[in-house]
């Protein structure tokens, strides 16, 4: 099953995605995808009913975030052993976790604003989940069927205010449009194959990042398992998983996002994600 968001900023209407690949609208089942609805209950909700009965929305509509108002956004850093291997650091004992402000989302096609003043911003592919129940202290082996479903991120950062401005990365993560996430949300019936799966970006055509989800140090269910040891994880909760090399701080020399780059970007079975680039206006 494929859960997404459709139609301007703010107005939002849930869907699904039929046989056909016909948006088809879940306004009559829920009124949004949020920390209220993504949960188990509504996958058994969708699944009773007709999906071809429903409307069918328009296909130029705008796809917003494929979540709305998760109360976490979780990033975990360096996840990818060819990625660690790329900055010549050592591969991490545990998982390194930091935030991204939740008023980063945006949908998968929209701008993303170059920061006022900022000269390094730099791109991530990265597979994201969404949890769909409340998970404490859970082990491994149970971790996930505490997962809902799978998603596209961009984890778009800000390098000299996550590495020179101080000891935490999230002020370098969590600016205004660094959050495009979707197009959809798979679940995870459909998504077996998690943890091999190919990964690229391209910033003007040029391919950047080319990886694979079996790269990943600790995988879902090792962090699902160590994020609920560090915090209790909600319905609608959404964490990136880390992202292979050819990020643009680590080129030679270095690359960063400039006004009018575009990027695009993919992982197999998650669609893909178009954005220009534009620099903060005041």
């Amino acid at each position: 099953m494929k859960l997404l968001r459709l139609g301007d900023i703010g107005k939002e209407k849930p869907a699904t995605i039929d046989k056909d690949g016909h948006y088809r609208d879940l306004s009559s089942i829920i009124n949004d995808l949020n920390p209220d609805t993504l949960n188990f209950n509504l996958i058994k909700k969708i699944e009773k009913i007709d999906i071809l009965s429903l409307p069918k929305l328009d296909s130029k509509l705008r796809i917003g975030a494929c979540v709305s108002k998760p109360s976490k956004f979780i990033g975990i850093g360096l996840n990818f052993k060819d990625h660690a291997e790329e900055q010549n650091l050592p591969i991490p004992k545990e998982p390194i976790i930091f935030s991204k402000f939740t008023s980063c989302l945006i949908g998968p096609n929209d701008q993303i604003i170059i920061p006022k003043g900022s000269q390094h911003t730099d791109w991530e592919v990265e597979l994201g989940f969404v949890i769909g129940k409340r998970a404490i202290n859970i082990s491994v082996e149970n971790a996930l069927d505490y997962v809902l479903g799978f998603f596209l991120v961009n984890d778009v950062s800000e390098r000299n205010y996550q590495k020179n401005k101080g000891l935490t990365w999230d002020k370098g993560k969590g600016f205004d449009t660094f959050g495009p996430i979707g197009p959809y949300i798979i679940t995870k019936d459909e998504l077996m194959d998690y943890q091999k799966l190919n990964m690229f970006l391209d910033v003007n055509s040029q391919r950047m990042q080319t990886g694979n989800t079996e790269q990943m140090i600790f995988d879902i269910k090792h962090l699902v398992s160590y994020m609920s040891s560090c915090m209790s994880l909600h319905p609608g909760d959404i964490c990136c998983t880390g992202t292979p090399p050819g990020v643009g701080e680590n080129m030679k020399p270095p690359r960063f996002l400039k006004d009018g780059d575009e990027v695009i970007l993919g992982i197999d079975k998650l669609g893909q994600q178009k954005h220009s680039v534009v620099a903060y206006k005041d």
